[in-house]
Order: C-alpha cells, then structure tokens, then sequence
C-alpha cells in the first residue's frame, strides 16, 4: 500500500494498451489533461463554471494529472493544434438545464490516438448536489488512463456540526463541504456518526435524551431505529465489514471501556474492563483484535486486545506523549500526537503515520490542532478534521503523494467525522 507511486501507469496491465499510455509509461510524467467547458448560454452559465471548477480541483487532488485550465471552448476537436501544446487529453464539459434536473455531458479526447475516449451523462436532481457531477467525471477519466482508483470522491461524508451550546446536527457532505445536507436537526446533540454499511444508506450516531441512545438512521427512508442506551458515555468507533457487529465505548460505571455488540443477536460483550479510560476501539487484523486509546501508561497511548475479551494487552505505539485519537488499514496506524506542552497557549496536535510491523513513522501534518483520522476504502488517502481558532476544516492527505489539502467550514465546528 505504501511503496513509492512514481510510474504509477505501470498498474495499466487491465486495460487496453494505447499509444498514449505507452509514450506516458516510458517518459514516467503525468498526462497533461487540458479541462473546458462549452458554453450554452447565460441560464447555465453559472453552474457549468461551478462544475468545471471542481472538475479542475478533483484532478489536481487526485495526483495524476498535470492539469491545464481553460475556460470557454467550442464543440470538437483539432488533434492536431493540442498535439503541437504538448496534450495527451482534452476534457470538455456541457451543461443542460431539464425538468428532472442538472444533465452534464463529458467529452474526453485522447489526442495521441486522436479517438474520443469518453462520451458520457451525468445528472443530479437539484444544482446544489453540482459537486457530485464533477467527482464523477473525476472518477472516470480517471479509470480511463488506468491509475489507483480515486473513488473515494464519491464517497459521503457525515459531519456532526455544532451549530449551539449541546446542540449539533448530523450532516451529509461530500469531501471538499461544497455540497451540504443536513440529516439530523432537532435542538439535541447528535454526535459520533458512523456509516452502517458500505453502500452509505444508514449510519449510526448518538442522540443525548434523558440518557445517551445509540440510534440507526436510514437515508432513503429517513426513518429512525432506537438501538440501546446507557448512563454515562456511549459512542459508536467502528462497524464490522459485514455489518454484523459494532464496536462501542461505554461508562456505565463511571469509567469508559470497550463493548462489542452483536446486532442480530442483541448481546453486549464488555472487551476491557480497566479502572481508567479506554476509548476510540476500531477492529484490526482482520477483526481477530481491537485497537483502543487507554490511558494505562498515565496518558492516552494506542494499544490493541482480543475480539473474546480475555483482556491480554499490547502496546501498539510508542512515540508521543498524549494519543489521542487512532485509525487503522491493514499494518497501519494513523493516529494524533500532542506535540507541545504549553501553559499559556493552544497545544498542537499532529497525525503520525505507524506500521505495527516495524519501527516505521512518518509525520503528516506539522502544525495545528490535528484529530479524528480516517482512512478511505483502499487506504491511501486519510481524512481528518483541523481545528484552529477562527474555524474547523476538513483535511485530504494523499499518502502517496505527499500532497494535503484543507476544506473550511463556513459555519459551525466540526465535531467528529465519518468517511
């Protein structure tokens, strides 16, 4: 997952081999990729520059397109002039305004080969959903010169938001918080949402009613399932692949500790019972153990344990001094490090990269206060949220690439994340 991506079209093997693609393997760049859109008057005007915009800001992210901006073009193609500009594909935008919604055109031109590669429709039901078009067509051009997929900028992101004192609202975003939905808004706190399923329909989260209640929320039908309660804390961290089994921090007696809940079966299994804080568990290993944040050593550190509770305890980490927060993908961990100790002004947090398999660590972020990582679905990008005085923003880390990105809330704090 980790190696070094320099000539990353060698992974190219499962698709067609094309002029374009080999002149790009041999030289070992990026495609230049040259992005515009045709203009169809003023009424489309304003969402077709939107969408060319983020269009032009999902390749950039991605890492594999040396990108080249344009504006206003015309329909068609001379293979000839971009050739002599040093183009290998020229992606050019329609938009059309229809009774069901936002209908986008994509035409991608692969110059070397003077073919056109991509002719594809894309629609949305209402122009606010106008960043899912352009994450789209990312995708799939993408998918068209056979780089590491980039899928994960479909993906939903849920976001409990304080918007009041107690109060926060869940809400549906995509990765850039262009495109906001709010799901939950009752006046309560709604906290530590987790997706229940890969295809993203349900997810869970706790509301704060005379007690904490873990409740499954469902998308499509927006109907709501009450799950369990407890005194004190309660916090959903992880879901098991099959969806079958979640993992929860509870205090029912004061102290916070690890549970394994079985859905299908209604049966609560207390995995570590510690006279301290254990928090934060997430399944490892291919969900043989759990990795938690305890503060067994005097100050929060990463540890992991077995999924039968029999309590037998491994230290995972061992730099930093204050860990708070911990993701896991195969080998390894993301987790956030207190790296300063003062007095009189705000302590910054920063992501460290590990592997559970050697002495391997990588910082990721270098200043700020850095929290609540996440790993996408093939693990070579993490998400996280970056707090600083004047607002919470949403942080991209490409791994291989060594590339971040930041995404500002307009309004309200971000409390925690769910990719």
């Amino acid at each position: 997952m980790r190696k070094l991506f320099l000539l990353f079209f060698l992974c190219h093997a499962a698709f067609a081999v094309d002029a374009t693609m080999e002149i790009i393997r041999r030289s070992g760049v990026l495609p230049v990729i040259d992005v515009s859109y045709i203009d169809s008057g003023a009424k489309t005007k304003p969402i077709i520059t939107r969408v060319h915009k983020m269009l032009i800001g999902d390749l950039k992210v991605s890492g594999h397109f040396n990108v080249q901006e344009q504006s206003e073009t015309k329909q068609g193609i001379d293979y000839a002039d971009y050739k002599t500009k040093g183009v290998h594909l020229v992606a050019k935008i329609a938009v059309r305004l229809e009774s069901s919604g936002i209908v986008t055109q994509l035409y991608l031109y692969d110059i070397t080969t003077e073919k056109e590669a991509l002719n594809k429709r894309y629609s949305v039901s209402h122009e606010n959903y106008y960043p899912l078009l352009a994450h789209k067509m990312a995708v799939d051009i993408n998918q068209y010169i056979g780089a590491p997929s980039i899928d994960w900028m479909e993906r939903f992101v849920l976001i409990s938001k304080n918007t009041a004192p107690s109060i926060a609202q869940i809400v549906l975003a995509d990765y850039t918080l262009t495109f906001q939905s709010v799901i939950i808004n009752d006046n309560r706190l709604n906290i530590f949402p987790k997706w229940a399923n890969k295809e993203q329909t349900e997810f869970y989260y706790t509301k704060y009613l005379d007690k904490p209640t873990l409740f499954k929320y469902n998308i499509q039908t927006k109907t709501n399932q009450q799950i369990l309660n407890s005194q004190g804390m309660l916090a959903i961290t992880d879901v098991s692949k099959d969806g079958k089994k979640i993992l929860l921090t509870m205090a029912p007696q004061a102290q916070s500790d690890i549970f394994l809940y079985d859905i299908p079966q209604k049966r609560l299994t207390q995995l570590t019972k510690y006279a301290g804080i254990d928090v934060e568990a997430h399944f490892i290993d291919d969900e043989k153990r759990v990795m938690f944040v305890s503060d067994r050593l005097g100050y929060p550190n990463i540890f992991a344990t077995g999924i039968d509770g029999a309590e037998v305890v491994e230290q995972l980490v061992y730099h930093g001094r204050n860990n708070n927060f911990a993701t896991a993908f195969g080998e390894y961990i993301v987790y956030s490090s207190r790296d300063s100790d003062n007095e009189f002004a705000p302590n910054a947090f920063n992501l460290y990269l590990a592997s559970t398999k050697s002495d391997y660590i990588r910082q990721l972020t270098i200043e700020g206060v850095n929290q609540n990582p996440q790993f996408s679905i093939d693990g070579e990008t993490v998400m996280y949220i970056k707090h600083t005085p004047a607002q919470s923003s949403l942080g991209i880390i490409r791994l291989n690439y060594n590339k971040s990105y930041l995404f500002a809330l307009p309004k309200g704090k971000i409390q925690t994340i769910a990719w």
